[in-house]
């Protein structure tokens, strides 16, 4: 149908091959697109194969250009999908709820925990307001969330947010963090404070880890999403640009891991 770019697992009869579908990039469409619910479920996945439960493939579709085969199996549907044993489950609240009840392993990844749940839930329409409105009043709106989700990790002090092992939450919030960032900085001049210490080594160490930095969109991917909800247009040279991914963290790394 289009572009595979990550196999993970081994395909035989021992596992249930998953097949993701997500948006590829809207400049070169063919690498990962900057959809955080792709990412979010592709981490989900990922490390459900990573525990040979699964053999999962990943497929990324050009949704400016769908192939033929795509509109003709999936209409006017975005990804992501999933397609498991030849089921196609296209909205999203249904793919996460068959991850849970009908993925082998998916269970063990939905833990309840709904101080976490409502602490980043409205995290991204912070960001989307920063950069729609612009102004210092929305910023510090979103510094002060991100701050209690650094209170939370602090208060915890775990290396994720639930535990010392990766759920659910994770591969939601990390993948908003990410584009918090990346867009915050590019459109606004936002960056999360440095200190926000124990913030900053949660995603230390959700960058060490194949399930993020696999399925994580490149930094101009990311911009270009904005730009596009802004009507704005990419210059040639971006386009032209090598990927890069920022994952450097602005603290010392060793006093970090000493705080472990």
């Amino acid at each position: 149908m289009s572009d595979e770019i990550a196999e993970n697992g081994t395909a035989n009869g021992d596992v249930p091959e998953i097949e993701l579908i997500i948006k590829a990039s809207t400049i070169d469409g063919r690498r990962k697109g900057a959809c955080l619910f792709c990412q979010e479920y592709f981490m989900d996945l990922y490390l459900l194969a990573e525990l040979k439960t699964i053999s999962l493939k990943v497929t990324t579709v050009d949704m400016q250009k769908p192939p033929p085969d795509f509109r003709t199996n999936f209409e006017a549907t975005h990804p992501p999908i999933l397609i498991d044993n030849g089921l196609a489950i296209l909205e999203n609240e249904k793919i996460e709820r068959h991850i849970m009840k009908s993925v082998p392993g998916g269970h063990n990844l939905f833990v309840q925990d709904k101080e976490v749940a409502s602490l980043i839930e409205n995290l991204y329409s912070k960001l989307k307001l920063v950069l729609v409105r612009k102004d210092e009043q929305k910023s510090a709106a979103l510094r002060a969330h991100l701050g209690r989700i650094d209170a939370l990790l602090e208060r915890r002090a775990t290396r994720f947010l639930t535990g010392d092992t990766m759920c659910c939450f994770d591969c939601e919030l990390m993948p908003r963090l990410q584009h918090i960032r990346v867009a915050g900085k590019y459109f606004v001049d936002f960056e999360i404070p440095t200190n926000f210490r124990a913030l900053w080594r949660y995603m230390y160490h959700m960058y060490q880890l194949d399930a993020f930095t696999q399925s994580c969109p490149a930094d101009q991917d990311i911009i270009n999403h904005y730009k596009l909800q802004q009507a704005l247009k990419m210059k040639k040279h971006e386009e032209l640009e090598t990927p890069t991914f920022t994952t450097s963290i602005p603290i010392d790394v060793n006093d970090l891991s000493a705080t472990e």
